[in-house]
């Protein structure tokens, strides 16, 4: 059954099912952050080498997004996220039954490159729903939201009742549902481009250089995203360690603590929408430093590591959103190919965080990680308050 597109854009089945979909989707990414000191124990390795799965993992999305989601602009989206997904699949089962961390690695990577199948559905929202864009898309990724959150949580609690191996296992029986489900539900779309594929990716590059706003909102996402791996990757490490020593179960309910920032992500949505995405990015970045800032002096308390939770993770979504909401107004026929500049920076942005917190914890612990965030989340401010300095001069 193939389901055809309307001139009415979605219906709020279509909708919520791609919202899971997406959801379920990157969720593979993040399930590794909870159960990295049980992968470390169950391969005999030590932590900074099980944390290099986490980098792998965003890495393989990073090169996903780079050079499959383009397609999205070219071959039916619908072919190719069911492709994606029964990859994924496959993966997944591979993954649970892996023997070393050099195959936990290089699963790590494939899984994140076939993950990339959300970012495929956002772009196809898009283009559908162009009366209500801003809606449809902020519900989709709100389901994204709770799939990154949700994640932790959910592979917390495997690992700790089960092993880490069940949470692999238990994600390949969800992919193949919702697989099943989007052959059903999800529409087709022709697209517009026809050249060949390098000149897809040229055409991607060139939407870089087109647009100033895309660059600026590349530049935000990137530094704060990473600023987010960081914070979740290394508080895995702080909270095992003294004074703490939770287990996985228990760091998995600071997951429960995040979800409530997808909640808060819309309402940043519709600032965006009435124009008024500069306060709201300002308002974003500035939750982040008062995140940082309360987890670096109180670092031994778990209240207050419980508040920098919800604060990083409600400024990174809600900055997150205004800059979709931003970038998919530039031009509707080539939404996956701008998609992909500005999520493909976001996670090399995540990838580059998550190896400088793991540097810094090597390094200084707790307390050098927390300065290394503060540095990236103060250029990210410095990026979104230099228009407020330079717009007077073009002003006659």
């Amino acid at each position: 059954m193939e389901t055809q597109t309307s001139s009415n854009g979605l219906t709020k089945v279509q909708v919520l099912i791609m919202a899971i979909a997406a959801g379920v989707c990157v969720a593979n990414i993040y399930y590794n952050q909870p159960i990295l000191n049980d992968i470390a124990s169950s391969f005999k390795v030590s932590e900074g080498e099980a944390g290099s799965i986490s980098v792998l993992s965003q890495i393989g999305y990073g090169v996903g997004l780079f050079f499959l989601i383009p397609l999205g602009d070219k071959i039916n989206k619908k072919k190719l996220i069911l492709c994606l997904l029964g990859c994924l699949f496959c993966l997944l089962i591979a993954m649970t039954f892996s023997q070393n961390i050099l195959q936990a690695g290089i699963l790590s990577i494939a899984i994140g490159i076939t993950t990339v199948s959300a970012q495929v559905i956002l772009p196809l929202a898009a283009s559908i729903d162009r009366v209500t864009t801003g809606q449809t898309v902020g519900n989709i990724f709100t389901g994204i939201l709770i799939g990154i959150l949700g994640a932790r949580v959910f592979s917390g609690y495997i690992a700790e009742w089960l092993t880490w191996r069940y949470v692999y296992g238990f994600s390949a029986v969800m992919i193949l549902i919702i697989t099943v489900l989007l052959q059903i539900y999800l529409p087709n779309v022709n697209n517009d481009f026809e050249g060949y594929y390098w000149e897809l990716l040229k055409s991607t590059l060139h939407q870089l250089k087109r647009f100033s706003l895309l660059r600026e909102a590349s530049l935000i996402g990137g530094l704060l995203f990473g600023v987010f791996c960081s914070f979740w990757t290394t508080l895995t490490f702080h909270l095992s360690g003294a004074p703490f020593y939770f287990q996985s179960d228990i760091i998995g309910i600071y997951g429960f603590v995040a979800i409530v920032a997808a909640l808060a992500a819309p309402v940043f949505g519709k600032l965006a929408d009435k124009g008024n995405s500069q306060r709201s990015l300002t308002l974003a970045v500035s939750l982040v430093i008062a995140s940082l800032v309360i987890a670096k002096i109180a670092a031994n308390s778990a209240l207050a590591i419980a508040v920098a939770v919800l604060l990083i993770d409600v400024g990174v979504q809600a900055m997150q959103v205004t800059n979709l909401a931003r970038i998919y107004t530039l031009d509707a026929q080539s939404n996956s190919r701008i998609n992909t500049v500005y999520m493909t920076t976001y996670f090399i942005g995540g990838a580059v965080g998550t190896s400088f917190g793991l540097l810094c914890w090597n390094q200084g612990g707790w307390n050098l990680v927390t300065w290394q965030m503060l540095v990236m989340t103060l250029l990210a401010f410095f990026v979104i308050v230099r228009p407020k300095i330079t717009k007077p001069r073009t002003h006659h």
